[in-house]
């Protein structure tokens, strides 16, 4: 079940004052994050108020404390303020992060939407989608290996699937692009998956990503040219999404039909 993500982009603009009333989503965005933010000042102010050093002593005051603003104040996004800025191949680009799960046969089984820039949180999430997708399609057998590339390494993540749904996972630690191993990510565990990626089983397992999501991927970005969203807001993205793989699934089946009739 290998996942991967790709990103879509938008537009961008600076708030003014007076978009604050046009728009109620931008203006909330703002004061829920303005609020984050005095939360958290007033918590430190009471801990450097009441809190003592390792030595028993108090903290001395702080002479220039940090003072939140009375009117929030930031960038958004004034077509879809649901978006994020996002890194892409050679360029940042305003939009969300697209994810996917697919079976062995290259069939879509779970599509999901991310406003996080980066993959590291998104193993569980996936996996615990397609389990729904599948419970709810009726399917009673789930998948028994998961693939992923080494931007989903995640311990946490590969622990929680694998004690809570019995699935193992398979993630290489290191990038393809990378020679030799991550600065620091040596022994123990990163030792142990290289290893485990280096057997016959684990190396034919892990391949399947590259015949699998990998192609899924290229072949909506690049044979179908789904490069932009068209629709705005995270639901209206997700819906859009889904509805992309769900073409790619009827067409796989169309072509499966196909070559069955003709066999």
């Amino acid at each position: 079940m290998p996942a991967n993500s790709c990103h879509a982009s938008g537009a961008s603009g600076r708030l003014l004052p007076h978009f604050g009333q046009r728009d109620a989503r931008t203006g909330a965005l703002l004061e829920d994050e303005l609020a984050a933010k005095c939360r958290g000042n007033d918590a430190y102010e009471h801990y450097r108020a009441t809190g003592r050093t390792s030595d028993g002593r108090r903290f001395s005051s702080q002479p220039n404390s940090y003072r939140p603003p009375d009117v929030p104040q930031g960038e958004v996004n004034l077509t879809d303020p649901d978006s994020r800025l996002m890194k892409a191949f050679r360029y940042y680009v305003q939009g969300y992060n697209a994810q996917a799960a697919v079976n062995e046969q290259g069939i879509a089984l779970a599509a999901e939407i991310t406003t996080e820039t980066g993959d590291f949180s998104h193993l569980g999430p996936m996996v615990a989608a397609v389990l729904r997708e599948l419970e709810q399609a009726g399917v009673s057998d789930k998948p028994r290996v998961a693939v992923a590339d080494a931007g989903f390494w995640n311990e946490q993540h590969m622990d929680q699937v694998t004690g809570e749904h019995g699935i193992e996972v398979l993630i290489a630690p290191d990038s393809s692009k990378r020679n030799g191993p991550r600065p620091g990510w040596t022994g123990g565990r990163y030792a142990w998956m290289r290893t485990l990626l280096e057997t016959e089983l684990g190396a034919q397992l892990y391949s399947k990503r590259k015949q699998t999501i990998e192609p899924t991927f290229g072949h909506t970005k690049h044979n179908r040219r789904f490069e932009r969203f068209q629709r705005r807001g995270r639901s209206a993205v997700r819906t859009e999404w889904r509805l992309i793989l769900m073409t790619h699934n009827l067409t796989k089946l169309h072509r499966h039909h196909l070559a069955t009739i003709t066999a």
